[in-house]
């Protein structure tokens, strides 16, 4: 008898140690559980701002890129537009040239003559083809299009009085600036 109370108290300290390290086990599950789902959460949060941020970088990334794609265009268009620019110049001489050489004939109406002003006729509309005009100089003195060289004592104060040369500009751009006398 003695051996079978024996028995059922050890049988039932192991009882109560297994249901102990079974209640203990159940106790750290759950905490583990909870700070897994914790730490699962804070993780999720971090993911989610790190995850935004790429988002933003990458946006900023295909803006900046859409930029420096608009501005190789807009500075691929502007050196297409003005890349006759020293070429244009040296031609502005020629064209100054033939105006000379009309002047100097007077009313005189040679073959010569005509044959001059056909060739300064085909050299400015070619001129004009490629964007390349007079600057205007009937609307009075404009210090951005013209050089005053000299003061004309007959003409009005802001008025020119005398183109001595020119201007020229090529798609709105000065090209060379009209030399004129103003007056006071």
């Amino acid at each position: 008898m003695a051996n079978e109370q024996n028995e059922q108290a050890q049988d039932l300290s192991s009882e109560q140690a297994a249901l102990n390290t079974e209640h203990t086990q159940t106790e750290e599950t759950e905490q583990v559980a909870e700070i897994s789902v914790e730490d699962l959460q804070a993780q999720i949060s971090k993911l989610e701002e790190s995850l935004k941020l790429e988002k933003a970088r990458a946006a900023n990334a295909i803006y900046e890129a859409e930029k420096v794609k608009e501005r190789a265009e807009r500075e691929a268009e502007s050196a297409k537009k003005f890349a006759l620019e020293k070429f244009a110049k040296g031609l502005l001489d020629s064209v100054d040239n033939l105006e000379r050489a009309i002047q100097a004939a007077g009313d005189e109406k040679t073959p010569l003559v005509e044959g001059i002003e056909l060739t300064l006729k085909s050299l400015t509309t070619t001129l004009e083809k490629f964007e390349v005009a007079a600057v205007d100089t009937s609307n009075g003195f404009n210090a951005d299009l013209h050089q005053a060289v000299g003061i004309d004592p007959t003409a009005k104060a802001g008025e020119i009085g005398n183109v001595l040369q020119k201007g020229y500009t090529l798609s709105g751009r000065l090209l060379r600036p009209a030399m004129v006398t103003v007056g006071q």
